[in-house]
């Protein structure tokens, strides 16, 4: 029955509920956008390859888009240097870049500069599927440092090791669907065509990949501390040692 008082307030065993759900949304979510680079990562990453196609659909000229790429990777890493920023997904991208301006340059194809990429992501996507289907799920293993987890959810942790599984999956069969459309055009398709459509292809898998793995984590146990688990253990050494002192 509503109270004459006022509105009734929330059952507490409810708020207690939905505040850490919510707590713990919002640490998957910051976890997830550290690691896969937020929005500026993103950007840094598709920049190099979307100069080279707008380039080389102008002038059709492999070295000077190949090497206008390279340029820009090269200048992202160093603006991240001069400002002191994270470089892990920057140098990732310029070693990325660097390997398909090569490709590109000695074959004289400008789809050269696509390949190692795309062979790339296709041995990553059956990498996903495979380490979901024995167990031992790959995104487990990338994310668990960010969520001062490292392994433990492999053995004391088996609902968050069952959604690893999950968004694992979903990242292989995302990443082998994605490639699925673009081998055909690497081997039938002209490079300006490839270009454009990898382009496309870039951010969307990505996003649904992230997002899925955002539902699967969300809904999952939080993570086991080992990091505060193990600083709790010297203290509690170093404090014995004390007494016994």
């Amino acid at each position: 029955m509503m109270s004459l008082d006022g509105p009734t307030p929330p059952e507490p065993a409810a708020a207690s509920a939905a505040a850490p759900d919510a707590d713990q949304k919002a640490v998957t979510q910051a976890a997830l956008f550290d690691a896969f680079g937020g929005i500026r990562g993103t950007v840094e990453t598709m920049l190099p390859g979307l100069l080279f196609v707008m380039i080389y659909t102008i002038n059709k000229d492999v070295k000077s888009s190949a090497i206008a790429a390279g340029a820009v990777a090269v200048l992202l890493v160093i603006v991240r240097l001069l400002r002191k920023d994270t470089v892990k997904h920057a140098f990732s991208g310029v070693f990325g870049v660097g390997v398909g301006v090569a490709f590109a340059l000695f074959t004289g194809d400008a789809k050269g500069f696509y390949l190692p990429g795309m062979i790339y992501g296709v041995c990553l996507g059956a990498a996903f599927t495979l380490s979901a289907l024995v167990g031992f799920p790959l995104l487990g293993v990338i994310l668990g440092p960010v969520f001062k987890e490292n392994l433990s959810w492999r053995t004391r942790n088996p609902g968050r090791k069952k959604a690893y599984v999950k968004a694992s999956l979903a990242w292989g069969l995302i990443f082998l669907a994605k490639y699925a459309i673009l081998f055909p055009l690497y081997w039938w398709g002209d490079a300006t065509q490839l270009g454009w459509v990898l382009i496309a292809l870039k951010l969307p898998p990505m996003v649904l990949a992230v997002y899925f793995t955002w539902v699967f984590l969300a809904k999952a146990p939080p993570p086991i501390d080992v990091i505060a688990e193990w600083e709790a253990k010297e203290a509690a050494e170093a404090a014995a040692g004390e007494k016994r002192a």
